[in-house]
């Protein structure tokens, strides 16, 4: 029989959507499932972003479109997001596919050879694709930790210890997840400083830009000399619940050629409808995701509190996205527990409840004990029963 190479059978995975299966088995099986496993807006997308896309539809907008995203699309996101950053955007910087997530690898292969040893640093606990993709087009992980003891920072003396004359890319995530950190204005500087004495570029994961509840969203693109090294990787996927219109965006002057090349030889353009939708939601969504923000600080208010109730139990409240990650080493130590992945699996066999482990997120620093990841991107309801139940089996299990 044919064989499969060896990339493919090390390729990691984003674990989020692998949990979800098995929910989603169980789910069908009968099984009652409160799940806090995925990054996925419970709202529906806004009204003018499903008109914009019937009128796209009625208009027979059917065809390839031009591989950097139609111009109306590009117009927008160059007018928005040069607002919010209070930069300059030309619309020939953007480059439009298929969800952000794709410009993880673009970005990879741009910025290092395969197999020569190119370094790319990435945020631990963080996205797993960084990683994922970092080491299946032979390039080297770099993690750099973020701490629980800094309020989900990183050390800015470690990250430069970790530089070599081999790092090629930082990758920076803000707000963070899997913790909800936001990293400060002084650390933003600091990754700017390495970045310009070492010539390094930036790759910026903003995507959770507008799910901010303390403080204004700062891009590490606004900071002097920064605009022209850092990779801008957003779209409207969290901001405006559309995770499965896939519309992401990247903006860089110098590399637009090169991602448009990328997007070419991959997947020749974005979904011609879907962009349609996407300049709608950027043009005239603002009070829509407004009004998910509001509902999402309320539920991060909510959660915390009930977090923090459950014995064994401490979780930091984050600044952003709809994340909490909750350090849970008390509660396995109380229970018999050895670690949070065995909780993970407990809670969902025993009282059916779904969340995620810190070893879905990257490699475990064990100074910073066991955690737990739970997305708050659903009911209050299902919040306040999916704790309780949690409560309920640590006291029950306690020894």
């Amino acid at each position: 029989m044919a064989g499969i190479s060896n990339r493919t059978k090390n390729l990691g995975t984003e674990n989020a959507f692998v949990v979800l299966g098995e929910v989603n088995k169980r789910i069908a099986k009968g099984q009652n499932i409160i799940s806090f496993c995925i990054g996925q807006p419970d709202f529906d997308a806004p009204k003018v972003v499903r008109d914009a896309a019937k009128k796209a539809i009625d208009s027979n907008k059917s065809g390839y479109t031009s591989s950097n995203g139609i111009p109306e699309l590009r117009k927008a996101i160059a007018e928005y997001e040069g607002k919010i950053r209070g930069i300059e955007i030309d619309p020939d910087s953007v480059v439009v596919d298929n969800g952000a997530k794709p410009f993880i690898t673009h970005s990879i292969m741009i910025s290092t050879d395969y197999g020569k040893g190119d370094e790319i640093m990435y945020p631990n606990p963080g996205y797993p694709i960084y990683s994922t993709q970092t080491i299946v087009h032979g390039a080297t992980p770099v993690p750099y930790n973020i701490l629980e003891s800094k309020n989900f920072n990183f050390d800015l003396e470690e990250l430069k210890e970790k530089v070599s004359d081999k790092t090629k890319l930082i990758i920076i995530n803000s707000p963070q997840n899997p913790t909800g950190g936001v990293l400060t204005k002084e650390s933003l500087k600091g990754i700017a400083d390495i970045a310009i004495d070492n010539d390094l570029w930036v790759y910026s994961d903003e995507i959770y830009q507008h799910i901010l509840f303390e403080g204004k969203f700062e891009s590490i693109a606004s900071l002097e000399g920064m605009q022209e090294r850092t990779i801008i990787s957003t779209g409207v996927s969290k901001t405006f619940a559309m995770t499965g219109w896939r519309i992401g965006y990247i903006i860089n002057e110098k590399l637009a050629k090169d991602f448009t090349t990328w997007v070419i030889n991959t997947n020749a353009c974005a979904g011609h409808v879907n962009q349609y939708a996407a300049a709608a939601a950027l043009n005239e969504a603002g009070n829509d995701a407004k009004k998910m923000t509001d509902s999402f600080h309320r539920r991060r208010d909510l959660i915390v509190k009930l977090l923090n109730e459950i014995p064994g139990f401490r979780c930091l409240s984050p600044k952003g996205t709809f994340y909490v990650y909750p350090n849970v080493t008390k509660a396995c130590e109380m229970t018999g527990i050895k670690t949070a992945e065995e909780l993970r699996l407990r809670l969902l066999d025993e009282i059916k409840v779904a969340v995620l482990s810190d070893i879905h997120f990257g490699k475990k620093i064990l100074s910073e004990g066991e955690h737990l990841r739970f997305s708050f991107a659903t009911s209050d309801e299902n919040i306040k029963k999916g704790t309780e139940l949690i409560k309920e089996f640590i006291e029950k299990n306690s020894k």
